[in-house]
């Protein structure tokens, strides 16, 4: 796994020297190809060189095991336990990384929001659930476009068409389906 690893690292010092090169630069779709590329590599290269430091800090911590004073060999115990439970965790972060993505996550989705039957409390929450779909793309700063949107007179939503595009979009989104159901307390039950 980390001789794997140590390639990627290789490729993604190689596009970032491809990146700051002036005729690469110049041809656009090259320079978006390889920031993407850069951009997918850039978490994993980056657990990888954490992984590589705590092995180094594992090894100097080893060493001091051997020192006459009872403190500093105490010292290296609990350090080795930190840095033996931060690299089981990095590894595991590592194996995850190491994934193969699905070709889709890149690409942008269309959400489709209906009120179904119950009328303006079904209209209420699904204008609920519209806001609730673009307060959190706002959030991860995705492009918004409500494409249609057929409102009630309560506030409500009868019908939403948004188009959703940015980094990521699909890989968060592709679970969003299916019917959604919120029973509410009215106001004489609320007591």
């Amino acid at each position: 796994m980390f001789e794997k690893l140590a390639g990627i690292e290789v490729r993604y010092q190689k596009v970032l020297e491809e990146l700051s090169d002036p005729a690469v630069a110049s041809d656009r779709k090259r320079f978006k190809e390889l920031g993407q590329e850069q951009r997918q590599l850039e978490p994993l290269v980056e657990e990888f060189r954490k992984n590589v430091a705590w092995k180094a800090e594992l090894d100097d911590a080893r060493r001091l095991l051997d020192e006459p004073d009872a403190d500093m060999r105490q010292m290296a115990r609990d350090e080795i336990q930190r840095l033996e439970g931060e690299l089981a965790e990095s590894e595991a972060r590592l194996k995850v990384l190491l994934l193969p993505k699905d070709p889709n996550d890149e690409k942008d989705v269309i959400v489709e929001i209906r009120a179904g039957t119950g009328g303006d409390e079904a209209a209420l929450f699904a204008g609920d659930v519209l806001r609730m779909y673009m307060r959190y793309a706002e959030a991860r700063r995705w492009k918004v476009d409500l494409m249609s949107n057929a409102e009630t007179e309560l506030g409500g939503t009868r019908e939403a068409i948004l188009s959703i595009s940015g980094q990521n979009v699909y890989s968060r989104l592709k679970f969003e389906s299916g019917v959604h159901r919120v029973q509410r307390v009215p106001e004489t039950e609320a007591q």
